[in-house]
């Protein structure tokens, strides 16, 4: 497959859209819709054989919902992925990690976007204060016990896929 054009159709400091007339081996053409967003991290902060969680509304689901510390730079910031990591589980959760190990990286929605993320395991956990964006005014941090993850993941109290794709290449780590 080939793209003979690309137009871009929206963009915001967040997000960007974009149109690609593209032509494909059979020689048919078609139109993909892009979402264009930032890299991101997952954060797993790790103690006492359980997690530290957030929660918060999440607009385009409209409701509440548990996830592990995630996100990008905000607009006009950079570094590397991990210091992003540690910046996005600081600014979340207050916690500093004394040790931080990546675990992979993973395509977030590859038929729609080329945004990746990379995923952290965060140990030797001390608080501190958070950093929280006004976005995140509404965000509550709580300690889970792993067998209460994964008793919310079964009865679907938690849905994240970013987070559940993050566990995942955790169990595998594990073994």
């Amino acid at each position: 497959m080939r793209t003979t054009s690309s137009r871009e159709v929206y963009r915001n400091p967040w997000i960007r859209v974009r149109e690609d007339e593209v032509e494909r081996a059979d020689g048919s053409r078609g139109v993909y819709g892009v979402v264009e967003k930032p890299h991101f991290a997952v954060v797993l902060p790790a103690e006492r054989d359980g997690f530290w969680l957030v929660e918060q509304f999440r607009h385009p689901v409209g409701r509440r919902a548990w996830e592990f510390p995630q996100g990008t730079w905000s607009h006009g910031a950079s570094g590397t992925a991990e210091e992003l990591a540690r910046a996005e589980l600081a600014e979340e959760t207050g916690l500093r990690a004394g040790s931080l190990r990546h675990l992979g990286r993973l395509d977030l929605a590859p038929g729609l976007s080329p945004q990746e993320f990379d995923v952290w395991l965060a140990t030797d956990l001390t608080p501190g204060p958070t950093a929280r964006e006004a976005t995140e005014a509404d965000m509550r941090c709580a300690f889970v016990p792993e067998a209460e993850l994964r008793a919310r993941v079964r009865d679907g109290r938690f849905t994240d896929g970013p987070s559940l794709a993050a566990y995942s290449l955790l169990l595998l780590d594990r073994g």
